[in-house]
């Protein structure tokens, strides 16, 4: 009987060769959700579809792209600093207002300032000659006041007929116009409906709230006119005009005796570096040039406007041409008011001589034609040339501070605002009101 063999065991499924230990540590581990490198990634339906789709017709290379091709409307990313604009502009709003409030320090502060910059040079060339800053300036200043009081006294008598002549030349003119018309002129016309309308607005209130009885119905009139009043308030308007005047005088003298001495402070203010010391004087100098080249503008153009009005007014026959040229020349230093003062009033004067309104119209127009090429073109021409200021800035600058500070805004703001340019082309942080300012 043989013996049964023992059954063998069951094959082994084949093992799948191992990978080679030293590159496996070598390769770089995936996270387990991290698809494998070598497999297709999953594609969407959607993007199955799109590539099922036929492709888009191109344009021909020689027509334009369409806009929907681009991607957008180009922008320009400044980083605007909400704290940093917020506090400028309260510095400004806050400057604006100290300087309306203390007008009456800032105003001569300015003034002396001007003249200091204008004088200079003449006290200087005294120098020159050896003669003390103190006792130059002292003369200089003396002889400039002494010179335009003999000048106004000698030109007193024509301008006292002047002011004497211009009511009775009103009311002519308001006679012509009514001759003219037949009847009242519309002003008055406008008056009296006015005050028929008044009438009977107050007489259909008095019926509709007849007074209640023990009420005594009270009316309240003004005071009667009292010419002291007015003398009063403009003699204490001329003698703080004086006392300006004299505070301008004065710290002109202190100024132009002084020499460089606040020139020296603002360089040691400016601290010790050499390219800070450079930046400060050429700012002075910047400033002073620009300065004297705007006053010699303004004496220039004055000096147009008075000859230019003597002789056309001189042609035209009309009474005192010298001083309606004087008056021109002085209050063209005023822009836009004294040339609109200086028409009114020798038209005026115009047909009270003549006493016809084509020669007053021909008086005003001469005057009116002067006054705006020299004043009005002329002049900002000359001042954008000599300032490096763009016309717009100038005459911007002639309304904004002609509303800050009235008659003395005007004459001053152009100063102002080429200090305020010379600084802002030396500082980096203000080069933008700078090139703002510019031409």
């Amino acid at each position: 009987m043989t013996e049964p063999t023992p059954a063998s065991p069951p094959a082994r499924a084949a093992e799948p060769p191992q990978p080679d230990r030293s590159a496996a540590d070598a390769a770089p581990t995936l996270p387990p959700h991290a698809p494998a490198a070598d497999s297709p990634a999953p594609v969407p339906q959607m993007a199955q579809a799109d590539e099922a789709a036929p492709p888009p017709a191109q344009p021909p290379s020689g027509a334009p792209a369409s806009t929907a091709s681009l991607p957008g409307p180009l922008m320009l990313h400044m980083p605007v600093d909400v704290r940093n604009l917020s506090l400028a502009l309260l510095a400004l709003f806050a400057s604006v207002a100290l300087l309306h409030w203390a007008s009456a320090v800032f105003i001569p502060i300015m003034l002396s300032l001007l003249l200091t910059t204008a004088l200079r040079p003449v006290v200087e060339v005294l120098r020159r000659c050896y003669v003390p800053r103190w006792l130059g300036a002292g003369v200089l200043l003396i002889a400039i006041v002494l010179g335009l009081a003999s000048a106004a006294w000698s030109l007193s008598d024509g301008a006292a007929q002047l002011v004497d002549s211009l009511p009775v030349a009103a009311k002519k003119v308001r006679d012509s116009l009514k001759a003219r018309t037949g009847a009242s002129s519309p002003l008055d016309t406008m008056q009296k409906a006015a005050t028929q309308i008044e009438q009977a607005a107050n007489e259909n209130s008095a019926t509709a709230n007849p007074p209640r009885r023990g009420v005594q119905r009270v009316v309240v009139e003004r005071p009667p006119f009292n010419i002291r009043d007015y003398l009063w308030s403009g003699t204490m308007g001329l003698m703080s005009a004086l006392g300006q005047l004299t505070v301008v005088v004065f710290l002109t003298y202190f100024a132009l005796a002084s020499g460089n001495l606040f020139r020296n402070k603002l360089l040691r203010i400016a601290g010790t570096s050499l390219e800070r010391r450079k930046v400060t004087i050429h700012v002075l100098e910047d400033i002073t040039n620009q300065i004297q080249r705007y006053l010699m503008v303004q004496v220039f153009t004055s000096v147009l406007v008075g000859v230019a009005t003597g002789l056309a007014y001189w042609a035209l026959g009309l009474e005192n041409a010298a001083v309606w040229g004087v008056a021109a020349g002085v209050l063209n230093l005023a822009p836009y008011i004294g040339s609109a003062l200086v028409t009114g009033a020798s038209a005026l004067v115009a047909f009270l001589q003549f006493g016809t309104l084509d020669m007053a119209l021909a008086i005003g127009g001469a005057s009116l034609v002067i006054h705006t090429l020299v004043g009005n073109l002329l002049t900002p021409w000359l001042t954008s040339r000599t300032s490096s200021m763009s016309p717009v800035a100038v005459f911007v600058s002639v309304l904004a501070w002609g509303w800050l500070w009235g008659l003395w805004g005007l004459l001053l703001g152009i100063p102002v605002m080429m200090a305020v340019k010379a600084v802002c082309d030396r500082v980096e942080d203000l080069k933008a009101v700078g090139e703002l300012l510019g031409d």
